[in-house]
């Protein structure tokens, strides 16, 4: 006599041997059961995943490019009004002359700790080393057309130094008082000059700042239009799901 096997009841999971007709607890008689129980609906193939790509809109007015470019402009046109000027003339009635002035005094407290021919070097020192040191910042920070406007500056700067450096021996320059060197007994060129041996060079070095200055100036601009221009070939984009 072959063992029986034995199953659970699909309703209660009573123990029940697999030739039973009904169940003894709960008293299904189970061909009835499988028959009203729920076919498995087939497998549903979910349709494939519509894939769209990102739409990229092209922003048609790029403020931020466009004040850059309109301020580069604005450089060109000033550098070309400082490149045709004497030296000395645009510097002294620029808008920039009493800000870098400002730093030039700033550079004398600054350099004091030092002795005092860098204290008296240290004002045309750091009103040049201050834009240098923004551009080396910019630059850092992955912001080219800052380095641009700072190095433009730091040209500028020379200048407005260059005047002051040729009139060591003339003393004529009107200084921060109102009053010329030769009023004052000398100015902070006319003093390094000296120590420096260098006095008859006066000219000479302020007409080479003033030129370097220029170069710097103009060196800065043609960065800046290299910026611009590859700024351009590589428009910045909205993404648009």
């Amino acid at each position: 006599m072959s063992k029986q096997q034995v199953t659970q009841c699909p309703k209660c999971a009573a123990p029940v041997t697999t030739d039973a007709a009904e169940c003894p607890r709960c008293g299904i008689v189970f061909a009835k059961y499988v028959s009203r129980a729920p076919k498995p609906e087939a497998d549903v193939v979910p349709p494939p995943a519509v894939h769209t790509q990102s739409a990229a809109v092209h922003v048609p007015l790029d403020v931020s490019r466009l004040a850059r470019a309109g301020l580069l402009v604005g450089l060109i046109v000033w550098t070309w009004q400082f490149a045709r000027a004497p030296m000395g003339v645009a510097s002294a009635g620029s808008v920039l002359h009493l800000p870098n002035l400002v730093f030039h005094e700033a550079g004398h407290v600054l350099f004091m700790p030092f002795g005092r021919f860098l204290t008296v070097l240290g004002g045309s020192l750091f009103q040049f080393a201050l834009p240098l040191a923004l551009a080396i910042a910019f630059v850092k920070q992955r912001n080219p057309f800052g380095a641009v406007v700072s190095i433009w500056w730091a040209g500028e700067n020379l200048l407005d130094v260059a005047p002051y450096i040729a009139d060591a021996r003339a003393l004529q320059l009107v200084l921060l008082g109102g009053r010329t060197g030769a009023e004052v007994e000398g100015h902070d060129w006319e003093y390094l000059l000296t120590t420096l041996g260098w006095m008859r060079f006066d000219r000479t070095i302020g007409l080479a700042a003033h030129r370097l200055g220029l170069l710097m100036m103009v060196g800065a601009l043609v960065w800046g239009a290299t910026v611009l221009v590859k700024n351009r070939e590589e428009p910045e984009t909205d993404s648009v799901a």
